[in-house]
């Protein structure tokens, strides 16, 4: 198993990017994978928290491919910024009719939807969350407390976690978090173990550069 540091990771990402595999291939790609790791999509009502970043782009992507299959899926948006390829995946939701709401403008019942997806913010982030994203992580958090039959999903890592160290002090609970491309160092540490139920890793094609050392392999 290889385990990277947020700062390993984004270099990876650059590198594989700078090898010829585009950014948008690899989000589509992390969105399948997304899909593929979880089998009970089927008859739920599903959120989407979708962040300005690449996180949010990931969310609509997997959005897109969730209304391909007619699944009941709704975006929520907490940010009207994008990423590049967000900005693309977010066109396809609106070509094919996926609902969006914006948090703080559209009335949400987080607890109506048996499956939350956390696609706020990514490995890169450190610090506390703030403002309209703080406030859907603890709507999330109330709802998955509230509800036994909400399921909650964070992509890539739980929302307001640090990668590196594993800390959070405002942080999604996920029943399930797939990590993309390579397992991170904080999945390990910190507070990691009360904030993730269940962990698995997706292949996407992220290539290692030539001087990575892996010192965390196991």
């Amino acid at each position: 198993m290889i385990i990277l540091s947020v700062e390993e990771m984004r270099k990876a990402d650059q590198y594989t990017i700078a090898m010829g595999t585009p950014s948008r291939e690899l989000m589509r790609r992390a969105a399948q994978g997304v899909f593929d790791s979880y089998p009970g999509w089927a008859d739920a009502k599903i959120l989407v928290a979708c962040g300005p970043g690449n996180n949010g782009g990931d969310g609509y992507a997997l959005a897109s491919i969730m209304k391909d299959r007619d699944l009941d899926v709704t975006v929520l948006r907490v940010s009207e910024k994008f990423s590049e390829d967000g900005a693309y995946y977010f066109e396809q939701c609106r070509e094919k009719d996926v609902p969006v709401l914006m948090y703080g403008t559209d009335d949400v019942d987080f607890e109506a939807y048996q499956i939350i997806v956390d696609c706020l913010l990514g490995t890169g982030f450190s610090g506390t969350p703030r403002d309209s994203i703080a406030a859907v992580i603890a709507e999330i958090n109330y709802a998955h407390e509230a509800s036994p039959d909400t399921f909650v999903i964070s992509v890539d890592i739980n929302s307001g976690m640090n990668g590196d160290t594993g800390e959070g002090e405002n942080a999604v609970v996920s029943d399930l978090t797939v990590s993309i491309g390579y397992y991170k160092t904080g999945f390990f540490e910190g507070e990691a173990a009360e904030l993730i139920g269940s962990l698995v890793n997706v292949e996407i094609g992220i290539e290692l550069p030539p001087d990575y050392t892996n010192s965390s392999a196991g």
